[in-house]
């Protein structure tokens, strides 16, 4: 039987609300020009990609016994993602200001209290049988760093919008073979950053840069580049979380990196087509599951 990618981190219930611009710190009236709910969170993001590209996936997350929490459940289950549940009061659950250019509000409805608990024995073996465990930012997947390391199977991150010095990001960093990240802070030029990265032990940093491609650097220093597919764009949310999931599988699949980045490119571009995280779940959430 094949082994899963354990995935560690958010799976969230959100309401998106998409504005002409994005609101300005003052009192008045907007008119709303979409509204609607959906599955949110960086790791339910890559857990759906890699799921339909084929891969087995083990998703563990903090869900609660609320509505939220069995509405998130039912429809990763129903997208063919595995579970390994962590028991919190409440799920985690946002409601996202939006604009068409990509600019987005979070603001946290409710969050998801990591219990502190060390990994079951089923999470263990899993992670010990893993092709690639993927360690999202969060407190519980924090914790779960030692044991990932412990296991000795490659060990993927996303940093996202890191600014080069937020603490909370530093041991992942320090703990990942594969570093993803974006331009959005780190600065004009990423290129320094990310050879820091290759020589403080990562194999491979991945900058996404949005409708201009991505960038990349491996252990040896070789600089790679990929331009972005060409979509017409519908949401962005998930796109960087589609883009590592491509790259994952190409890489498993045995691509060289060059190829990973553009099977990266060519698996966003489908998230960018639908309003949810990946396009199963269009009919998941609109069948009511």
């Amino acid at each position: 039987m094949t082994s899963h990618i354990v995935i560690s981190g958010p799976a969230t219930w959100n309401r998106i609300i998409y504005l002409d611009r994005l609101p300005e710190p003052v009192p008045h009236m907007q008119f709303a020009l979409d509204d609607y709910d959906t599955i949110g969170g960086t790791s339910a993001g890559k857990a759906l990609g890699l799921a339909g590209l084929g891969r087995p996936v083990l998703l563990h997350t903090l869900l609660g016994d609320d509505a939220d929490g069995r509405l998130v459940r039912r429809a990763l289950e129903a997208s063919g993602i595995d579970l390994s549940e962590s028991p919190t009061d409440r799920t985690e659950r946002h409601l996202n200001l939006m604009t068409r250019a990509g600019e987005r509000v979070s603001l946290y409805l409710s969050t998801a209290a990591d219990p502190g608990t060390p990994p079951s024995p089923e999470l263990s073996q899993a992670m010990a049988d893993a092709p690639a465990i993927v360690l999202d930012l969060s407190e519980r997947s924090r914790g779960l760093i030692p044991a990932a390391r412990a296991v000795g199977r490659p060990i993927w991150t996303d940093i996202h919008d890191y600014d080069g010095s937020a603490e909370f990001h530093r041991p992942f960093i320090e703990a990942a073979d594969w570093i993803f990240m974006n331009a959005d802070r780190i600065g004009a030029d990423p290129w320094p950053f990310m050879e820091e990265c290759v020589h403080g032990g990562a194999s491979v940093v991945v900058c996404t840069l949005g409708e201009r491609g991505a960038i990349a650097i491996d252990e040896r220093m070789l600089r790679v580049e990929v331009a972005a597919e060409p979509v017409e764009v519908l949401d962005t949310n998930g796109a960087g979380d589609a883009f590592m999931a491509g790259v994952l599988d190409a890489h498993l699949g045995g691509a060289a990196l060059p190829d990973a980045l553009a099977a990266g490119a060519r698996h966003a571009a489908t998230v960018l087509t639908t309003r949810h995280l990946h396009p199963v779940l269009d009919g998941v959430l609109d069948a009511g599951v």
